[in-house]
């Protein structure tokens, strides 16, 4: 998953107190405190609309890092990937697979920004601007959404590939679960994990690094448009975290399509087993096929799915500020 988005934020920006947010006029303020369900229901939300608004920049990533084989080997470049795709199956086929997406990143993202505040706020032990809590609540959130995204992010691959054998989401479930077994769902979960650990740190660097850099260009617009400063050094951090990941996430999606339409099918999950035989059968090219919808996908992501939480989180924020001024109004005097 999930990939760059607000799992990647680092709160000393956001992290005002309620003082210093209306001294600003700040309405960006990280609204922590939450009930536990509000931030999965927050996070379940981002991931949806994230996910639902790039979906076909995803399918032409997966199109074309699948190319190796017969039934893909149209897809040889980005514009070639979409113009085979609209002229074969339509505006619709951008879409194929979509159904497995919104089951699977839902439940996803609500796990992973739940563990994340949850274990930030257990990690940070007083002190909200410690970046090894940050990075350590994101290996934790990580490890336990991409358990939850996995089985649904190969059915969803399998879905993408052109001349995709299953007719729909339960049809694959079906086969691939008749066929290979519950292990051909999660085959690429340790790639996935080893990929989003790079993926993380490099983001968190590059974020503070685009922060930074943007508070120097105009620190005077920093305080009124924090949002927007947020949102460009995700896109920044996770365009460049998607580029530099690129070849991991090469190797989960032939693990993920391994044996259908034609892909290879390999002995084992292992991670170099895959990579020696991209690059015996591509070259040390084949490892970076897709890298531009990946990077297309994750710089836009970041900003959607950053604001999405963060409108989310705002919102349950003034519920419960208005449940507690309710309830105040129902106490009696003392």
């Amino acid at each position: 998953m999930a990939d760059a988005s607000p799992k990647f934020r680092p709160p000393d920006l956001l992290q005002q107190t309620a003082e210093e947010a209306s001294a600003h006029g700040d309405l960006s303020v990280s609204h922590d405190g939450l009930e536990f369900w509000q931030f999965m229901v927050a996070g379940s939300i981002a991931g949806v609309v994230e996910h639902t608004a790039m979906f076909p920049v995803d399918t032409l990533k997966t199109r074309m890092q699948a190319q190796s084989a017969p039934c893909s080997s149209s897809a040889v470049s980005l514009r070639h990937a979409l113009a085979s795709v609209l002229r074969l199956e339509g505006p619709l086929g951008l879409y194929r697979g979509i159904g497995a997406m919104g089951l699977g990143a839902g439940p996803a993202h609500a796990v992973y920004f739940s563990v994340y505040e949850k274990a930030k706020e257990f990690l940070s032990r007083g002190n909200p601007n410690n970046p090894v809590a940050h990075a350590a609540s994101g290996v934790l959130a990580t490890v336990a959404s991409d358990a939850v995204f996995t089985p649904m992010d190969t059915v969803k691959q399998r879905l993408q590939l052109k001349n995709s054998p299953y007719k729909g989401v339960a049809d694959c479930v079906v086969r691939v679960f008749g066929e290979e077994g519950l292990r051909a769902f999660f085959a690429s979960y340790r790639t996935t994990v080893v990929m989003n650990a790079p993926f993380t740190a490099v983001h968190f660097a590059t974020y503070e690094a685009s922060k930074r850099g943007l508070m120097e260009l105009s620190p005077e617009n920093f305080n009124d448009e924090s949002l927007i400063v947020h949102a460009t050094a995700g896109a920044a951090a996770g365009a460049l975290a998607a580029v530099v990941t690129t070849p991991l996430d090469v190797v989960k999606t032939q693990l993920q399509c391994q044996g259908v339409c034609g892909c290879q099918r390999f002995s084992s999950s292992s991670i170099m087993e895959v990579i020696r035989s991209v690059v015996k059968r591509d070259g040390y090219g084949g490892l970076m096929r897709g890298w531009k919808p990946r990077m297309l996908f994750h710089a836009p992501a970041a900003a959607i799915c950053w604001s999405t939480y963060e409108a989310a989180k705002s919102f349950f924020h003034g519920v419960n500020e208005r449940k507690k001024k309710s309830q105040g109004y129902r106490s009696p005097s003392v």
